[in-house]
């Protein structure tokens, strides 16, 4: 897999989302989350595609197995980089999310990843603990989930960088740890709460990262990336 950075496209529509990839002279890692699917339908995916640029589809689906099963079986028709779902629906819905994505492939298109959110970045220990009720710390819950997700044969998690060393040590080098939450040490921390740059990122061991904010509402986003491959060292 490509390690460069994947760039959060957070626009509303395919006119705003095709005018930043103009910028660019070059195939990108590109994440495309709920704003941006849910308000042009999977034809977005098409046009990125179309595009030469590689998707993280950051759908985080939850939902009672067969309902996954499903989703992922029609997601499966295009060529993405990586998929996932919610670790916290459970080892079945896992399994169910993994088997709809393999029934639903093509034989020429690429070996898309399967990863689990664990606990999202913007998520704090003590919203966790009080609006979640697990009475465990949020390096216990993000383990918990990890092992959870490997043990349902998928390929690694979403975590924050902060968790990934934990989650490599247990889980092994393979299993992905792909972590938002990624910003330029002069940028504003926004609503995430478990964030560092790439450069420390990669120190923490994650394997891959997500950026947003800092390329897409930069002064010059081309450069802004081009400092993010970087300090990422990609």
């Amino acid at each position: 897999m490509n390690q460069k950075p994947f760039i959060a496209l957070d626009f509303p529509t395919w006119k705003d989302t095709s005018s930043f990839l103009e910028l660019f002279d070059e195939s990108l890692n590109v994440k495309v989350g709920m704003e941006l699917y849910l308000q042009n339908g999977p034809v977005i995916i098409e046009n990125i595609l179309n595009k030469n640029h590689r998707i993280f589809l950051d759908l985080k689906l939850h939902d009672i197995p067969n309902t996954v099963y499903g989703a992922m079986k029609g997601l499966a028709q295009y060529d993405l980089e990586l998929l996932n779902v919610h670790a916290a629906g459970g080892k079945a819905m896992m399994e169910k999310a993994l088997e709809g994505l393999d029934a639903g492939r093509p034989a020429n298109h690429n070996c898309t990843k399967l990863i689990a959110v664990t606990q999202l970045t913007s998520t704090s220990e003590k919203q966790m603990r009080d609006e979640q009720l697990i009475a465990r710390s949020i390096n216990d819950s993000v383990l918990h989930y990890a092992s959870l997700a490997k043990q349902s044969g998928l390929d690694g998690v979403v975590c924050s960088p902060h968790e990934a060393m934990l989650i490599k040590e247990h889980c092994g080098e393979d299993f992905l740890r792909v972590t938002p939450g990624i910003r330029l040490s002069d940028d504003e921390k926004g609503d995430q709460q478990r964030i560092t740059t790439p450069e420390k990122a990669r120190e923490m061991g994650a394997s891959l990262i997500v950026v947003g904010r800092s390329i897409t509402k930069a002064e010059n986003p081309q450069l802004a990336y081009e400092q993010v491959v970087k300090e990422w060292g990609a």
